[in-house]
């Protein structure tokens, strides 16, 4: 019995390792200019800068298509966040602009990339619903309130599937406590807005 065999398979099996463990290092650090435009997205969509929202989530659409290139099976774990950043921008924007949110196809994302994304969408909606609130636009606010609802509705039971898609019920529980924080508001403003029409009829 000799070890003739196991140099060159050692050999093999390291030179493999080394590019998995290289591509992996190369995902990771170039990853993070994707995040940070797909944040610089979201930001300028709630300052009203859709131009600059929609020209930052182009960007990061065309690094992420070059990068998924570098994305073995096995490396494509490291690509969930940067396309759950990827979604959460592109369904606020479609969510604004009043049009259909993407489906994961069209967006060409992971299923756990595009879960996670609509997830933390829910909370970037409470922020719209206030900022529509604070500039008197009951109406508006109200839209988007019942799209973050109904899309909370439609996720609530992926809670189910947290040992597959990582943090889904933690999301899923601070998803519930938004949307009733948000329906309160909502409520409140609505009885406060009926209550000045009110006065306003009886001063006449």
């Amino acid at each position: 019995m000799t070890l003739k065999n196991v140099k060159p398979s050692l050999n093999k099996i390291a030179k493999d390792l080394g590019d998995t463990q290289d591509a992996r290092e190369f995902l990771l650090k170039n990853t993070r200019e994707i995040v940070i435009l797909c944040s610089k997205s979201i930001i300028a969509v709630h300052k009203g800068d859709l131009k600059t929202g929609k020209n930052n989530l182009k960007q990061a659409e065309i690094l992420l298509k070059k990068y998924k290139k570098k994305a073995t099976e096995g490396l494509k774990r490291y690509l969930i966040t940067p396309e759950q950043e990827f979604v959460e921008a592109a369904c606020l924007i479609a969510i604004v602009e009043r049009k259909e949110i993407p489906s994961d196809k069209k967006l060409a994302v992971m299923p756990e990339s595009y879960v996670l994304g609509l997830l933390d969408c829910v909370g970037e909606l409470k922020r719209q619903v206030f900022d529509k609130i604070r500039i008197d636009k009951i109406d508006e606010a109200t839209r988007i309130f019942e799209v973050m609802e109904n899309l909370y509705l439609q996720l609530y039971t992926f809670s189910m599937y947290d040992k597959v898609v990582k943090e889904a019920r933690r999301k899923i529980d601070v998803n519930r406590i938004l949307v009733d924080d948000v329906r309160s508001v909502i409520t409140e403003e609505k009885r406060r807005t009926e209550l000045i029409k009110i006065l306003q009829r009886l001063e006449r």
